[in-house]
């Protein structure tokens, strides 16, 4: 069955702090977090037969959009599925005319580091000693739309 991305809606929460709880390498919010984001930032959500597997968090302010929170379920690792959250992200940043997408990300996430990469994230910047358990450098990267 094909993946379907959309964006998430109020009862898609449980399931997305059940995907987030998974990924060590996510940001862990609260509940409540994600209701405020869900009614108003971006949260797209892939999901197969019905089941959530994955989900994307942004936040829009002054025309750029700020990725906050990329996670997949463990059991569907290494499917594409955050390449495609990611891709649908631009799309909708690009059709909305934001003028950039940023992110930062752990220096030693390296498979994130290189989705963004693949699709023209560049590195604009460093953070250091930003992240805590482990300590380590935050990267900021910058996907910049022509208009």
């Amino acid at each position: 069955m094909p993946v379907a991305i959309r964006s998430a809606a109020l009862n898609d929460v449980p399931a997305i702090l059940a995907i987030e709880q998974q990924a060590p390498g996510a940001g862990h919010w609260t509940f409540e977090e994600y209701n405020k984001l869900v009614g108003s930032g971006v949260v797209l959500v892939a999901e197969e037969a019905g089941k959530l597997f994955g989900f994307i968090c942004a936040k829009a302010v002054a025309g750029e959009s700020e990725i906050e929170n990329v996670a997949v379920a463990a059991e569907f690792l290494r499917r594409g599925i955050a390449d495609e959250l990611v891709r649908e992200l631009i799309r909708r940043a690009e059709s909305e005319a934001a003028s950039a997408i940023l992110l930062e990300v752990r220096e030693l996430n390296l498979p994130a580091r290189g989705l963004y990469e693949k699709h023209g994230f560049r590195e604009v910047g460093r953070r250091r000693v930003y992240y805590r358990d482990p300590v380590e450098d935050s990267i900021l990267y910058a996907l910049r739309f022509e208009r």
